[in-house]
């Protein structure tokens, strides 16, 4: 490429500009309009999160129109965090399958009110925040074995499908056998069917934005069978966030209503943290390669300050109403459509707050069209296990056992626990007890004493 052109190019960027000052466009090789491209592109892809995380959590008593308005606001505070503290571009939302972990084994199976887990998931996202400021992190990141960080990914894509399929109405409950197949003569389910295959299709096609078109499409097929009604308007005023705002219990958080200490919450936060950690550094390290943030010394340019980012995220996103704020994959399609500063990230953080003013549209979607995007997420989540070490069976067998545990058991905290125990024991039990770390003791005394006082 010639001076001429190039200089063509970086029109966008001014030298001396804001922008430039802040995000150092001319280094990194873009320009303002490639950066705004990159964001929509990353924002369209994650904006199915404005529908699925507010379907989820609103099971749990949790004002649904809030939800919708705390999902875009956790959303906008991560991705700006990000862009302006971090000049990463990348995109921050509510972290599927914490949400349904929230939802489904936390208020649901243990009985906890919501106000109670989401105090539990402040106080994951300020120990994800102290880990990232000292080296506490690198320490348990480096000390959890590789098969178990990728079978707890896919053990949450596990779970977040039979969540789909469950509430898509393709698997049902059956007492002889415990499930089975749903109706597929009832027209929810067959659309909830067609969501999955219609996003697969568009997906497999590199489509822009196949989630949320995937999801689109079925709502307005429902709209003359009855199933959805046209929204009151296109654009209104954002509801009232004041029914989640600050709404953390933190009084009965770590006792029980007989003054007792719960070890179940503790399992409860340490699944929240470790999700979250693993999937962010899986995340942030993934886009780091394909955004050419990596020096020639296979350094990772600004890594400390994008974890600080999305630690503090999680923390900020609890106050107004949000499970934990993590770093999306989705933001590789942003970095693939040249996005390479902050800027993508603060785009995509205003398109959030844009959102806000489309509630009306978003309080429309129905279940089965969630239903159809969560089953797609799902089956990304779980390519996860292709990265197990498959030629050990020490190895292996802990990891099959944490991602299917979670599913069986309709429970992250008890996949985790269970493929922790499992791993200490075999290792120990194989003549292999030199590869259990202090940490992964630890944590397995933390998990036995949960099943043996739960």
């Amino acid at each position: 490429m010639d001076k001429v052109q190039q200089g063509s190019e970086l029109q966008g960027a001014p030298k001396g500009g804001l922008l430039e000052r802040l995000f150092k466009l001319s280094e990194h090789g873009t320009t303002v309009k490639t950066e705004l491209m990159a964001g929509l592109t990353t924002f369209v892809t994650m904006a199915y999160i404005i529908f699925v995380n507010p379907d989820i959590m609103s099971k749990t008593g949790m004002d649904k129109d809030a939800l919708v308005v705390a999902t875009c606001i956790g959303a906008a505070i991560g991705c700006m965090l990000m862009g302006l503290y971090a000049n990463w571009p990348v995109g921050l939302a509510p972290g599927m399958g914490l949400n349904a972990f929230f939802t489904y084994t936390v208020v649901f199976d243990m009985g906890y009110t919501w106000q109670v887990a989401m105090a539990a998931v402040f106080v994951s996202g300020v120990l994800f925040a102290l880990m990232s400021f000292y080296k506490i992190r690198e320490w348990i990141l480096d000390s959890i074995p590789q098969s178990l960080r990728y079978a707890m990914t896919a053990g949450v894509g596990l779970f977040l499908g039979i969540i789909g399929f469950k509430n898509a109405g393709i698997v049902v409950s059956f007492e002889p056998t415990l499930t089975t197949l749903g109706n597929f003569k009832e027209p929810t389910v067959i659309l909830a069917a067609l969501t999955f295959l219609i996003i697969g299709s568009l997906f497999r096609r590199n489509l822009f934005g196949a989630v949320l078109v995937g999801m689109l499409v079925t709502t307005l097929a429902g709209i003359p069978l009855g199933l959805v009604s046209a929204p009151a308007s296109i654009i209104s005023t954002p509801p009232s966030i004041a029914p989640l705002f600050m709404a953390m219990d933190f009084e009965h958080l770590f006792y029980s209503a007989e003054g007792l200490f719960n070890v179940g919450m503790v399992s409860v936060i340490i699944s929240f943290l470790f999700v979250n950690m693993f999937d962010t550094a899986g995340t942030l390290m993934g886009v780091a390669d394909k955004a050419n943030l990596v020096n020639e010394k296979g350094e990772i340019q600004n890594l400390k300050k994008s974890l600080k980012a999305d630690s503090v995220s999680s923390v900020l996103g609890a106050c107004v109403g949000c499970p934990p704020v993590t770093s999306y994959v989705e933001s590789a399609s942003g970095v693939a459509a040249g996005g390479r500063t902050g800027l993508t990230a603060v785009t995509v953080g205003v398109l959030f707050l844009a959102a806000t003013f489309f509630t009306d549209i978003a309080l429309i979607i129905p279940s089965y069209a969630t239903a159809g995007a969560l089953i797609f997420v799902s089956f990304l989540m779980m390519s996860g296990l292709s990265k197990v070490n498959w030629d050990e069976f020490t190895d292996y067998v802990p990891a099959c056992i944490t991602a299917i545990m979670m599913a069986f058991t309709f429970s992250i905290a008890n996949g985790i626990a269970l493929g922790f125990i499992a791993y200490t024991f075999l290792k120990v039990g194989s003549g292999k007890a030199s590869e259990v770390s202090i940490s992964i003791w630890v944590l397995t005394a933390v998990f036995v004493a949960k099943l043996a006082f739960m």
